[in-house]
């Protein structure tokens, strides 16, 4: 849980911060999240999503594009003595991060957002989060 900024260096590491430090020490895959983001997930995390991505079906062009991307996207990445990941290139363009970054724990992940494409994001969300809310009643205890 969480929400916190932090700056990319110019050799593209991000500080990961201290509160989510002690879940994810061991084993670490970041790739491309959804709607702009990045997203780190621990290793026994990223096993159950990609058990779950050998289900779909090859059969379907858009299963097929889901699980190339994702799993083309993806690298493992491990938390230096100082608490930075080191974020590759590609990922870095491919979330348009310039310099400026949030940190958001978002349940069993770690997503990474260019701030300025995280303030878009948010602000957009928070003006149907009722409707949001409504929508996922089923779901919901």
């Amino acid at each position: 849980m969480g929400e916190f900024s932090h700056n990319l260096d110019a050799k593209g590491r991000l500080i990961i911060p201290a509160r989510f430090r002690s879940e994810l020490k061991d084993g670490l895959i970041l790739t491309q999240g959804l709607d702009g983001c990045l997203t780190l997930y621990t290793s026994e995390a990223w096993e159950k999503i990609y058990a779950q991505l050998q289900t779909l079906p090859t059969t379907k062009s858009q299963a097929r594009a889901f699980v190339r991307i994702l799993t083309s996207k993806a690298c493992e990445v491990e938390i230096d003595s100082q608490g930075r990941i080191l974020i590759p290139a590609n990922l870095i363009k491919q979330a348009n991060i310039k310099k400026e970054c949030v940190v958001v724990g978002a349940g069993s992940k770690v997503e990474i957002w260019a701030k300025d494409v995280w303030e878009e994001y948010i602000s957009n969300s928070e003006e149907s989060f009722e409707e949001l809310a409504e929508s996922l009643t089923e779901f919901m205890l």
